[in-house]
C-alpha cells in the first residue's frame, strides 16, 4: 500500500511538474475555503455511517496561466496547482481524513465561475479493523485515493489582491478495491472562502489565441500493459495481482481530443479465489470450480489532450465472460502522461458502474 501511495503521489504532482519549459509569466494565488455538508447515501451499506454532517477546510496554491503555451489559450487560460483538504467526518467510526492533491482550475462566463478537478491521496485516521472498528465498511485501508470537484463563483482582487469565492464541492474517498471493504464515501458540501494574489493584485495581459490550425494525424495504434493488486468484496479473501493487455486504435478529431476503439484481455487472479469460494461455500450459486477467471472485452473511448497529460474515458463490454462478476459492461477513467511522442504512463480506475474493481498502473506505446 505504501508503494501505491508513493506512485500516485508522484503521478498526481506530475500535473504540476509536466509543463513545458520556456520563458513565461509566473503568477500565483492562494485560497482557503471552509466547507460543511453531508455524506451522500450512494450505497445502502453505508447508511449506518451517515449520522452527522462532515466539515473541514480546503487550502490551495494556484499558478495562473496567460497563454505562453498553446494549450493554455486552448483551455481559456486555466490554473494548475496543489491543494490540501482536512475533513472531519464527525463520526467515531469514520474518523478524520487528510488529503493532498494536484488540481486544475477551469474558467467560464467571463472568468466569474471556476470549475476545479483535483486528484490525490488521502490518509484516514480510523480505517476498518475486524476487531476494533468493524463497522467502518467504507475505508478498508488507511491510505485512500481521493478525487474532488468544486464549482465556485469567484471574484478576485476586490481589494489589494484579496477576493472571495463560494460554491459547492464533492469529495470522494476510496481505495479502489485494493483491499476490502471498500464501500467508499462521497461528501456534498457548501464552501466559502478567500483568494489572495501573491502579487498584490497586479493585472497581467492574456496572450491572444493564435489562429487555429487544423490538426491532422493518421490512424494511430496503441499497446498498453496495466497491472496492480486488488481483492474481491469478500473481506479477508486476500489481495492478488492482476494484469491487463490492451490494444486499440485512435483517431484525432482536433487539437483537444481523439476517439478510440480496441480490446482488453484481463487476467484477474482475485477471481480465482472468488470462484473457489463460491463453488465450495455456496453450491446454490451454481459456480463451477473449472470456470475460467479470464475475461476479454471490447471498448470505445475518448481521450482529451491537455499538454503532455490526457484524460481517458472508456466504455467496454465483455465478449468472453465465463464467470459472472458485476455484469458484462465495464468502464475506465484515468490519466495518461506522455514522454515524447510515443511512450506513455497511465493511472486508471476500472469499474462496473459505481462499483470499483481496481486501480490500474500502466505503460504503453502509441505508434
Amino acid at each position: 500500500m505504501r508503494q501505491l501511495f508513493v506512485f500516485c503521489l508522484l503521478f498526481s504532482f506530475g500535473i504540476c511538474l509536466s509543463q513545458d519549459d520556456g520563458v513565461e509569466v509566473k503568477k500565483y494565488t492562494l485560497d482557503a475555503s471552509q466547507f460543511y455538508g453531508s455524506v451522500l447515501l450512494h450505497n445502502p451499506d453505508i447508511s449506518h455511517l451517515i449520522t452527522n454532517h462532515p466539515g473541514g477546510v480546503i487550502l490551495s496554491l494556484n499558478r495562473k496561466t496567460y497563454g505562453s503555451r498553446e494549450w493554455e489559450a486552448l483551455y481559456n487560460y486555466p490554473d494548475y496547482g496543489a491543494s490540501f483538504i482536512y475533513q472531519d467526518m464527525n463520526s467515531e467510526t469514520l474518523g478524520k481524513n487528510y488529503s493532498i492533491y494536484a488540481h486544475y482550475n477551469f474558467y467560464f462566463l467571463k472568468r466569474n465561475f471556476q470549475f476545479r478537478i483535483g486528484q490525490g491521496i488521502a490518509y484516514t485516521t480510523n480505517p476498518y479493523d475486524k476487531e476494533t472498528n468493524f463497522r467502518n465498511n467504507a475505508y478498508g485501508t488507511d491510505i485512500l485515493s481521493s478525487t474532488y470537484l468544486m464549482l465556485n463563483y469567484q471574484k478576485e482582487n476586490i481589494f489589494k489582491g484579496l477576493g472571495f469565492k463560494t460554491g459547492v464541492s464533492v469529495i470522494h474517498y476510496s481505495n479502489a478495491n485494493v483491499r476490502s471493504p471498500n464501500t467508499s464515501t462521497n461528501t456534498f458540501a457548501f464552501n466559502a472562502g478567500l483568494v489572495y494574489d501573491l502579487d498584490g493584485g497586479k493585472e497581467l495581459k492574456y496572450i491572444p489565441k493564435a489562429p487555429k490550425e487544423k490538426v491532422t494525424e493518421p490512424l494511430r495504434y496503441n499497446l498498453a500493459l496495466r497491472g496492480g493488486i486488488n481483492e474481491s468484496d469478500v473481506v479477508g479473501s486476500g489481495q492478488y495481482g492482476f494484469f491487463v493487455l490492451s490494444g486499440y486504435a485512435d483517431k484525432r478529431l482536433g487539437r483537444k481530443s481523439a476517439i478510440q476503439f480496441g480490446a482488453d484481455v484481463f487476467f484477474a487472479n482475485f477471481l480465482k479465489e472468488l470462484i473457489r469460494f463460491q463453488a465450495t461455500s455456496f453450491p446454490e450459486m451454481d459456480v463451477n470450480l473449472e470456470d475460467d477467471y479470464r475475461r476479454v472485452g471490447l471498448f470505445v473511448g475518448h481521450e482529451l489532450f491537455i499538454n503532455k497529460l490526457s484524460i481517458v474515458t472508456q466504455l467496454g463490454y465483455y465478449v468472453y465472460y465465463p464467470f459472472d462478476f458485476e455484469g458484462r459492461v465495464y468502464n475506465r477513467v484515468g490519466m495518461k502522461r506522455y514522454f515524447g511522442d510515443k511512450i506513455f504512463a497511465a493511472v486508471t480506475l476500472k469499474s462496473h458502474g459505481a462499483a470499483a474493481e481496481a486501480v490500474e498502473f500502466g505503460v504503453g506505446i502509441r505508434f
